[in-house]
């Protein structure tokens, strides 16, 4: 009797190594077809950003699996049909995936589940995009966290499990049909994007853990070097958060449990998505959607153009157009800016940043919007608006991330203070007046806030 053949369908793991589904399809022992399904779902309303990597990281998961005389099959079009052709194509008994705990990757995971069964081939789930999978983390009662720190002490009481190494020996199969299309969409002009891949990812962390020790000094500092940039890879799933934490496990510094924590944040973030789907686009506080707010207009434009007057606000949505990513830091002054003081709601600001980030991602992005509006997770009420002069002096305090990405600021000859330049420097060096009074937009957010709670 021979081997059951099975097909490998990546989504949001395009690796090899500590994949656990990709070991479990090649442990049946039978042939096993590396599949990806571009989903016009979520092809359509990706940004250039998403789209240039995704299409990237593609081809190096291709080629890592070229090495080992086999390919990457890429088809087009909905999951539901075409995963069961290519299933049925291979003679396949088994898919296996890393299970998607997401609003849509979960609806279209039970659709797809259904259409396979009807053919009498069965879908498997091992594993997800996290080291504790969402739903696994409960209170004594068994109900989810709603608030970060307990949640956080309760996952690391959770653990995980160590990583897997590759699978070695696997047959690889491959669709009679052409399936080498992979993607190559054109940036805008002026973006670059880091480089994409599983060889990627590991370089790039190799680089990172050396200087982990010093990340809780330097995580806060857009114009040093200080953070990871790992977050792209770990939304394509070019590397396992668990591989990261198994090195991190290693150290006993304060750099590196700050880096579990942020770890740990983006697991939260995709437990409460996990059981609350609404809150991708609703409120996690409903009260709060009676919160007074502007319709996006010419202010608007200003900030996603980087012409908001306040240098550490332009700095960011100038990063954010050139390289598809922003430091975390200057995340939320620019999202407290555009809440807070263009009173624009959040989710307008959330869809502007998934149109460009490279690593958007709809559970991380959107809480941590409405942590910053005050309608989410945030044990902390309202009132807290960054003063973004005050943010950018006390974060970047000698300039130079201001001066990088605001090149009418970078000479200091002609410009001393960079985060507050006078009224004749700016009409020297052609930047922009403040868009608004900081002071009284403030009180204006507190006094909006204060009649929703009336």
């Amino acid at each position: 009797m021979s081997s059951p053949t099975a097909v490998m369908w990546f989504r949001r793991d395009l690796r090899l190594a500590d994949n656990p589904a990709l070991v479990e399809a090649a442990d049946a022992g039978g042939g096993v077809l590396p599949l990806f399904v571009l989903d016009p779902h979520l092809w359509g309303p990706a940004g250039a950003p998403r789209r240039a990597y995704l299409g990237a990281s593609l081809r190096s998961l291709d080629a890592s699996l070229r090495q080992r005389r086999a390919g990457l099959s890429v088809v087009r079009g909905d999951p539901v049909r075409r995963v069961v052709l290519a299933a049925k194509a291979v003679g396949a008994d088994r898919v296996h995936v890393a299970a998607d705990h997401g609003p849509y990757g979960a609806e279209r995971d039970r659709r797809v589940e259904e259409a396979l069964t009807a053919a009498g081939i069965e879908l498997v789930r091992t594993g997800s995009p996290y080291a504790v999978a969402p739903g696994r983390v409960t209170n004594g009662s068994g109900k989810p966290y709603q608030v970060f720190t307990p949640f956080s002490r309760a996952w690391a009481e959770h653990g995980w499990r160590a990583p897997v190494d590759p699978p070695t020996g696997a047959h690889w199969l491959s669709l009679d049909e052409d399936t080498t299309d992979i993607p190559d969409p054109a940036l805008p002009d002026g973006i670059a994007l880091p480089e994409a891949g599983e060889a990627a990812a590991r370089r790039r962390w190799a680089e990172f853990l050396d200087d982990v020790d010093d990340y809780a000094d330097r995580r806060d500092l857009p114009g040093t070097d200080g953070t990871s940039r790992m977050s792209v890879h770990l939304k394509y799933g070019e590397v396992h958060p668990r591989t990261l934490l198994a090195d991190l496990a290693r150290r006993r510094s304060r750099g590196a449990a700050t880096y579990r924590t942020e770890l740990a944040w983006r697991e939260f973030y995709a437990d409460v998505l996990h059981h609350r789907p609404d809150s991708a686009r609703d409120y996690y506080r409903p009260e709060l959607s009676r919160m007074a707010y502007d319709e996006p207009g010419a202010e608007f434009d200003a900030w996603r153009e980087g012409r908001t007057g306040f240098p550490v606000v332009d700095a960011g949505m100038r990063q954010l157009r050139a390289t598809g990513w922003v430091h975390n830091r200057v995340r939320m002054i620019v999202a407290s800016f555009l809440v807070k003081d263009l009173h624009v709601e959040w989710q307008h600001g959330a869809r502007h940043f998934l149109q460009w980030l490279v690593d958007g991602d709809l559970a991380s992005n959107n809480h941590g919007w409405q942590w910053v509006a005050g309608s989410g997770t945030d044990a902390a009420p309202y009132f807290r608006v960054f003063n973004p002069t005050t943010q950018g002096r006390k974060f970047d305090p000698d300039g130079a991330y201001v001066r990088r990405w605001v090149p009418e600021l970078a000479d200091p000859d002609r410009v001393p203070d960079p985060h507050d330049p006078d009224e004749a420097t700016r009409r020297e060096v052609g930047y922009p007046a403040p868009l608004v009074d900081h002071k009284a937009e403030r009180q204006e957010a507190l006094d909006r806030y204060q009649a929703v709670r009336a």
